[in-house]
């Protein structure tokens, strides 16, 4: 029996992930163990808890203050002994976390095949995004099979060597864990009638026009945050009676800034980071969404909402070819202007909102994809 061991940490990863994990344990021929190194705690524990999915190795790492020297030490000193232990034939790991290079790089000191989910995208700035850039190319270089979500991933990955038999484009997992959630609710008056209850925004009920910011990325801390704050007060206060709801990420560095700029205002709801059942529905609901995720701009060209991306460069150009998606980066005025003329103009979110754009990052058929070509080698 093939032994497959999934190593993850954040949430981000999780949510990707879960389709995949799903379809590999009803494979009777392969043996799938997951090991979390919980690099997040409590924003994974939720996705987990979302997807009924339960880890057989934790290696709880998670510190106050932890940084990127004390995730990495972690991260591979606590694997050695779980890849001793049930030796797997083969590590997946995803996209381009501190978690998923040093769970690449124990597999290689093991000589275990690694296969990359998310494989290949770039934006060739090693410091945009921070550390994920590079986190990225190394785990390309470390990895024997290349899951790509799209053909430009595909290029990439070929421009660095990669052999073709060894690349399969897949579309993007986030999709198919969007469209299981959108069911689920979609599926259940309960739930959603719970959801509403726990979020407590009346606004949502109504149909009221919100936006939906989400902001955290580590190479905007500090000036990059602070404009971002300054940008989204200005909206609020041009736009009184647009509701702006932000789920804050637990870092000091996100939360100071943001709680010292925004609180306050009647118009602003800083609320706690929400679970992936509330986040789709916020999604689904919102009007426009402000992000500097990845996944985010990924599940907003399925759900055919405009969004404004705050960083300076994105490792998912082909998002920007699809209408959808438009890259403001961090400059205040540039987020300020950005935001209003879509409110202004109707022609424009109409265009960003077409239902006929393009699905870029695929259909939601990626786990499926996945579990054949694992099965084959």
């Amino acid at each position: 029996m093939k032994k497959v061991l999934i190593i993850f940490g954040t949430r981000p990863e999780a949510i990707k992930l879960c389709s995949i994990i799903l379809a590999l344990k009803k494979e009777k021929t392969i043996n799938t163990k997951i090991c979390i190194t919980a690099q997040h705690r409590s924003m994974l524990d939720e996705v987990l808890k979302t997807f009924n999915i339960c880890p057989d190795y934790d290696l709880n790492i998670m510190q106050e203050s932890q940084d990127l020297f004390s995730i990495s030490i972690n991260v591979l000193s606590k694997l050695k002994p779980v890849l001793e232990e049930f030796a797997p034939d083969l590590i997946l790991v995803h996209g381009d976390t501190t978690t998923t290079f040093m769970a690449a790089l124990a597999g290689f000191y093991f000589k275990i095949k690694i296969a990359h989910i998310e494989a290949g995208l770039r934006t060739f700035d090693k410091y945009n995004p921070f550390p994920e850039e590079l986190n990225r190319q190394l785990t390309t270089r470390l990895s024997t099979y290349h899951f790509a979500p799209t053909k430009l991933a595909y290029d990439n990955l070929i421009l660095d060597g990669v052999k073709k038999s060894n690349i399969k484009i897949v579309g993007n997992s986030v999709i198919d864990a969007l469209k299981l959630m959108l069911e689920k609710i979609k599926s259940n008056r309960d739930l959603e009638k719970d959801i509403l209850s726990s979020l407590n925004l009346s606004f949502c009920i109504t149909n009221t026009k919100f936006i939906l910011v989400t902001a955290h990325r580590r190479e905007s801390f500090g000036i990059d945050i602070e404009n971002i704050a300054n940008a989204i007060k200005q909206i609020a206060l041009h736009l009184p009676n647009v509701h702006i709801v932000y789920p804050l990420h637990l870092n000091p560095n996100i939360q100071i800034p943001m709680r010292k700029i925004l609180g306050g205002l009647s118009n602003i709801h800083l609320i706690e980071p929400l679970n992936y059942e509330k986040f789709v529905y916020l999604m689904n609901k919102s009007y426009i969404i402000l992000t500097d995720s990845g996944g985010i701009q990924e599940e907003a060209t399925y759900l055919h909402k405009p969004t404004f991306i705050l960083r300076n460069t994105t490792e998912r150009t082909e998002a920007l070819s699809c209408k959808t998606l438009r890259l403001v980066g961090t400059n205040k005025e540039k987020i300020i202007n950005a935001v209003l003329e879509i409110f202004n103009n109707d022609k424009i979110y109409k265009k960003m909102s077409n239902p006929k754009n393009p699905l870029v990052f695929g259909d939601g058929q990626s786990a499926k994809k996945i579990v054949q070509f694992i099965k084959k080698i």
